[in-house]
């Protein structure tokens, strides 16, 4: 079975029923899905399905797309060398019980060859062996991985670019998940002051993870001195978020960077704001220039260790909630669709 989400209308979806085959052909690996991750990540996956080609990973009937998640998926059956039954992969499924591969083995795991995969990114397309058996960190890696690595890249892009010559950044939807990974990696690579935007209901959690330099509220953002030069990493897909940000600064705002959509229901156009018109950060693209300038065994051992610093500080912060079944899987997503999920819940499903 599959978890399928309407491409014009999100909140629309629908279980598949499919069957994993019992053999592989030749070429192919075949994964019973073991576990994934739901958190809102994964709703600025769907809000960008079209325009990144998330949809394209999966496809599947038209109209219709299968949800990406990161997971940890074991081999039932396999046709490629290098391969074998019962080896565990973490990367990219989707959402459901079992994920069909055209595969190419390479030392790490192997990359998925299909053919409609070919214009996507590396950082999308592999998996990695990993233990056999569950670890300590196995729940919290599903959950924060794929998230930080944005994060990480993203600041690595700011700090590379001097910060436009900004002395703060301004990161909404502060209390998600991939906002607080950008936090965690600002506080341990730079001095800049990293100021946190946020719902009320939300502030004393995001006081609570101690990683922004100060926490306000949408309401606030008036308050904040308009002459300071400021970065906007906008997390939410607000408009009117961005467009208050950018009015208040104007010509103090050096750079606005767009990375996900938690709010996407109040999404809009920005055309016309003062100040810097809004970048989309793609992180693939950071990731590969990386790669090429520190080589990929350097820049594989630096995300490691930044990813591990940043699992051993979540346990403060980050509660992991277990569900099973179809029936779980499509009330967690709605959960995240219709922004219930409590900030500090780590959402891990199997079927």
């Amino acid at each position: 079975m599959h978890l399928e989400i309407d491409r014009s209308n999100l909140r629309n979806h629908r279980i598949v029923a499919t069957a994993a085959p019992t053999s592989a052909p030749e070429g192919s690996v075949v994964l019973a899905l073991e576990r994934f991750a739901l958190t809102a990540n994964n709703i600025s996956y769907v809000m960008s399905g079209d325009a990144l080609d998330y949809w394209g990973f999966f496809p599947t009937q038209d109209g219709w797309g299968r949800l990406p998640t990161m997971g940890f998926g074991v081999v039932t059956a396999s046709g490629v060398d290098g391969v074998a039954v019962g080896e565990r992969f973490f990367g990219f499924f989707p959402a459901g019980d079992h994920h069909v591969v055209q595969a190419e083995a390479i030392s790490s795991g192997f990359v998925d060859a299909s053919p409609h995969r070919e214009s996507h990114a590396m950082a999308y397309r592999g998996f990695d062996r990993v233990s056999p058996t569950e670890t300590e960190k196995d729940n919290a890696t599903l959950v924060l991985r794929g998230l930080f690595v944005t994060s990480f890249l993203a600041e690595d892009f700011l700090r590379e670019s001097d910060f436009f010559g900004a002395t703060q950044v301004l990161v909404t939807s502060a209390s998600s998940k991939t906002s607080i990974a950008l936090a965690h990696s600002l506080r341990e690579n730079s001095k800049t002051k990293v100021i946190a935007l946020t719902s009320a209901a939300n502030v004393d959690f995001t006081y609570g993870v101690d990683l922004y330099h100060q926490v306000i509220t949408y309401d606030d953002i008036e308050t904040l001195d308009p002459s300071v030069p400021t970065i906007i990493v906008d997390m939410a897909g607000n408009a009117s978020v961005i467009s208050r940000v950018h009015n208040h600064f104007n010509d103090a705002l050096k750079y606005s960077c767009r990375i996900g959509g938690t709010h996407w229901d109040q999404s809009g156009s920005t055309k016309g704001i003062p100040g810097p018109r809004p970048e989309f950060f793609f992180a693939p693209s950071q990731m590969a220039k990386r790669g090429k300038e520190w080589g990929r065994d350097v820049f594989n051992e630096r995300i490691y260790t930044a990813l591990s610093l940043f699992l051993d500080d979540s346990t403060r912060w980050l509660t992991i909630e277990h569900s099973h079944g179809a029936d779980a899987l499509t009330d967690v997503y709605m959960q995240l669709v219709e922004g219930r999920v409590r900030p500090e819940a780590g959402h891990i499903l199997s079927i």
